[in-house]
């Protein structure tokens, strides 16, 4: 190669290091970030490449403690099981939780700040300014969503049953720190309006109110589930521990495993 050309370059707004310094978001890590910057605080910069506002890492944290951990949901059992399996592989029972974050649990605070998202795109000209503005834009959508065949995310929970306690802490934060934006009214109206269209009250649940302030503070909705994932892994690392002290897991699969029934799959029926 000729002093001419190029060498390799790689750009990064991240970090980079060399023989005697290390640097992340254009700043010294040791003399600018470690001691002064929170975790919480560093991983919303890490992702919208620009330092958050107090009142912006309090609602963040917020949410980070509310997905943290709420019991033996299938992604603890997940990691506990796997640690039992594999007690040398603390990285594959952390792993093993993760990877259980979808659809059902965890994804759901992505999902949803994605569907307000989607409904607050269609908005042709100024968002609603009182209630009953949002209460019109979301009966619409929830219409909209049951005319399609599907879910409404956010909605219910398979514990709290009335109401989820993480929905209005959260919402109160938001509101103390002046972030109660677009995506959480629309959410607060769909809890309003969507019985209208069910003909049933569902609780909003602590995954959908996560996302919908998520998205509040701008940060990229197609990236929502990651920040419930970096909360639940604090918690299964809970767990993990928990399991080392106080160990479940083989309890847990001989209970399964020693009431396990043989079924002629003959004799199953056939589902209707």
């Amino acid at each position: 190669m000729s002093d001419e050309e190029p060498g390799l370059r790689f750009p990064t707004s991240l970090g980079t290091s060399t023989a005697d310094e290390i640097r992340l978001l254009g700043q010294d890590l040791t003399e600018d970030l470690m001691g002064k910057v929170g975790f919480g605080e560093l991983a919303f910069w890490l992702v919208a490449l620009r330092r958050p506002t107090a009142q912006e890492t309090r609602v963040f944290e917020a949410v980070l403690v509310a997905l943290a951990d709420h019991g033996f949901t299938p992604t603890a059992i997940a990691a506990r099981l796997t640690y039992l399996s594999a007690p040398d592989s603390l990285q594959g029972a952390l792993a093993a939780g993760l990877l259980g974050g979808g659809s059902r649990f965890l994804g759901v605070t992505e999902d949803c700040g994605q569907y307000l998202h989607d409904v607050l795109a269609t908005v042709d000209g100024d968002l609603p300014s009182d209630e009953a503005g949002w209460d019109a834009l979301a009966l619409a959508a929830v219409r909209r969503t049951r005319e399609q065949g599907a879910f409404v995310p956010g909605l219910g929970h398979p514990v709290h049953k009335v109401e989820d306690p993480r929905t209005p802490r959260l919402l109160a934060i938001a509101e103390e720190e002046g972030l109660r934006g677009p995506h959480l009214r629309l959410f607060e109206a769909i809890g309003r309006v969507h019985p209208e269209v069910f003909g049933r009250t569902l609780p909003l649940n602590g995954a959908g109110v996560c996302g919908a302030a998520l998205a509040d503070l701008g940060l990229p909705v197609e990236l929502l589930r990651g920040f419930a994932l970096l909360a639940r892994a604090a918690g299964l690392l809970g767990q993990i521990a928990e399991e080392q002290r106080r160990p479940i897991g083989m309890e847990a699969y001989l209970t399964v495993d020693r009431n396990a029934v043989y079924v002629d799959p003959s004799a199953e029926q056939e589902p209707s």
